[in-house]
């Protein structure tokens, strides 16, 4: 009976399986480049471990025996798996093998992440690439669950164990519909826009988001009505259309817009909204700093 504080060394199942394929004990110590003297120490010692004869021996010819047989198969088993999960993590660690799961605001699909992910997938054509549209609320505890990799939201207000990086900054574009008054305006300052019905982005879906456009009217004097809440562009363009107020957007998300509204880049304005790359520290992941330099 095998000991239990006996540990058979994977060296031990290499040069086992070498002399049971072999049956020859010069022939098996040149293929494993090592001495004969070597290897017959080693079998011995794992036939002392395990407890019993894996080989049969007569005269100068060594067989394996009915054990050494069943062995033979485990051992073989267990070093083809060794040898697979070597392969896997060198694969891994070289970049030629692996999976990045990405999380994402629509806006950063309309604006420098396609461009990333085509230069990326050029690089690491074998890396599975896994892509799952995911507001700000969403983002963080699929980060800290694992359920994503690396996320790119509208909001730079994270924990601590985050990793975060600001990778695009654009302007803001008003959505109005086609035959709106001030469809031809040039905007300097909102305040032009104090009584107009507004519709956003939900403050609890994307609170950072949110804040950016009540600041920008509040450095215009006012405080936006909102009688409309929509998390997807194409709603928003759709609820512009329809003459049920009006909004503010990333540009980016602008040139989705359809035909019945206008968008209007505030070119004039200062103010600037930014999509950040965040990441938690504890992901080892090399995709992912491979990723960050396709940016």
């Amino acid at each position: 009976m095998i000991s239990k504080t006996n540990k058979i060394e994977l060296r031990q199942l290499r040069y086992f399986r070498a002399l049971a394929e072999e049956l020859h004990y010069h022939k098996a110590a040149n293929k494993l480049h090592i001495s004969q003297s070597a290897l017959s120490q080693q079998i011995k010692l794992l036939e002392q471990q395990l407890g019993v004869p894996l080989f049969d021996r007569l005269n100068k010819k060594i067989s394996l025996s009915d054990l050494g047989e069943l062995f033979y198969a485990e051992a073989v088993h267990i070093l083809q798996q060794v040898e697979r999960s070597m392969e896997r993590l060198d694969q891994f660690h070289t970049g030629s093998a692996g999976t990045l799961k990405i999380g994402f605001v629509a806006s950063a699909m309309s604006s420098f992440l396609p461009e990333a992910i085509k230069k990326f997938h050029t690089a690491y054509p074998a890396i599975h690439l896994r892509f799952e549209e995911m507001n700000n609320f969403e983002q963080l505890p699929a980060l800290e669950n694992g359920d994503i990799d690396i996320g790119f939201m509208r909001s730079n207000q994270v924990r601590d164990q985050m990793h975060i990086l600001r990778v695009f900054e654009e302007t803001f574009t008003i959505i109005l519909p086609r035959n709106h008054r001030f469809g031809n305006y040039h905007f300097k300052d909102l305040s032009i826009l104090k009584d107009e019905d507004f519709i956003l982005f939900p403050n609890a879906k994307s609170e950072f988001y949110f804040q950016q456009i009540i600041n920008l009217c509040s450095d215009s004097g006012f405080y936006p009505r909102i009688t409309h809440q929509a998390i997807h562009g194409p709603t928003i363009f759709s609820l512009v259309g329809c003459g049920m107020g009006i909004s503010i957007i990333p540009t980016s998300l602008a040139q989705l817009h359809t035909e019945d509204v206008i968008a209007i880049e505030l070119k004039a304005i200062p103010q600037r909204t930014q999509i950040f790359a965040v990441w938690d520290k504890s992901n080892q992941n090399p995709q992912i700093q491979r990723f960050m330099k396709s940016i």
